[in-house]
């Protein structure tokens, strides 16, 4: 019976999600077509969205770029694909995109159950409440009975109903599909709450009317380890995707950035640096060109100069580095050593 059951799990899964790709697929694919193809938010401003010019912008898009870079010598040979929360996943896994980074929680389920490898976390974030100032609420605790707009095919709803049940409180939950949809139920008063990653609400904030008159709650009810992801099966472009992030890391830790990273080329003596910048490329073992890291730093910048202009202080969300800032800032960012 059991033999029975596993057998029918692994055709629904086949014909949900697609046969796992080959080693090697992806990269090959990549290069045939010229561009990494990024499946994205369908508006996360910080993360990835549109700006005024429609150039993506984001974490989540310098993510991307930051493989197109290693992998095809140009960090622009992108294109980025707007995706619900529902489709993101159906979208890698049926090869329609070639990497997901899409503000998406790393949990065990998505990890075990949908084939999914996740590569490295770029934002440890946690669920958040957004309300209007109006309200006069100043926590969660103060949301009994309340009404929730949240987004649906996400972590949110499930993270609602364990707090909302453990702390014993009644709720009603709006969800939507489109994220553009939840936004307009909270701004047209529909809902007393939006409940998201806090750093996806502080950037939403400013496409609302009135984004002054609204204010994220203290409380924080979640652990979500956002990480982008590829379909397992290919560990070779697992390797390219997860040491591209890595990279970036590791140049905000030896303080080389796209401004004196040729200064640094040349004149450093720090066997870390020599290392990064070429001494021990590992090119051969990703199979793509060399100075793969040194393109990154050049056109994409570390991860220090990303998270300024994206969503620090350089931006007009101006989140703390918080959790995110380098291990030798008491932070949680850390790369495994070049060598």
């Amino acid at each position: 019976m059991m033999k029975a059951i596993n057998t029918i799990l692994c055709l629904a899964w086949v014909l949900c999600w697609g046969v796992p790709v080959s080693a090697g697929d992806v990269l090959d694919k990549v290069k045939k077509q010229g561009y990494v193809e990024c499946g994205v938010s369908q508006g996360v401003p910080g993360f990835s969205a549109p700006d005024g010019s429609g150039q993506w912008r984001g974490l989540d898009v310098d993510a991307c770029r930051a493989v197109a870079a290693a992998v095809l010598g140009d960090a622009n040979k992108t294109k980025f694909r707007p995706l619900s929360a529902k489709e993101r996943f159906t979208a890698l896994q049926s090869g329609e995109i070639d990497l997901l980074a899409r503000n998406t929680t790393w949990t065990a389920d998505r990890a075990l159950s949908m084939g999914l490898r996740f590569t490295a976390v770029l934002y440890y974030d946690g669920q958040g409440f957004m309300v209007r100032k109006s309200q006069g609420i100043r926590s969660v605790k103060d949301l009994n009975g309340a009404t929730l707009c949240v987004n649906a095919g996400t972590t949110t709803e499930l993270n609602v109903a364990d707090f909302f049940r453990t702390n014993k409180m009644t709720y009603k939950i709006l969800t939507f599909a489109d994220i553009k949809e939840t936004m307009a139920a909270y701004d047209a008063g529909r809902c007393d709450v939006l409940s998201a990653d806090r750093s996806a609400l502080a950037g939403q904030r400013f496409i609302l009317k009135n984004p002054f008159d609204h204010v994220l709650l203290p409380d924080t009810i979640s652990k979500e380890p956002l990480s982008p992801a590829v379909r397992q099966g290919d560990d070779q472009w697992f390797e390219i995707v997860q040491w591209a992030f890595n990279v970036m890391l590791l140049g905000e830790e030896l303080g080389v950035s796209s401004k004196n990273i040729d200064e640094l080329k040349q004149t450093s003596t720090n066997p870390e640096i020599k290392r990064l910048l070429g001494e021990a490329d590992f090119a051969a073992q990703l199979t793509i060109e060399n100075g793969w890291a040194y393109r990154i730093l050049k056109q994409v910048g570390n991860y220090a100069e990303s998270f300024e202009r994206n969503v620090g202080t350089g931006s007009p969300i101006n989140l703390p580095r918080g959790m995110n800032a380098g291990w030798k800032q008491g932070g949680l960012m850390y790369a495994p050593p070049f060598r």
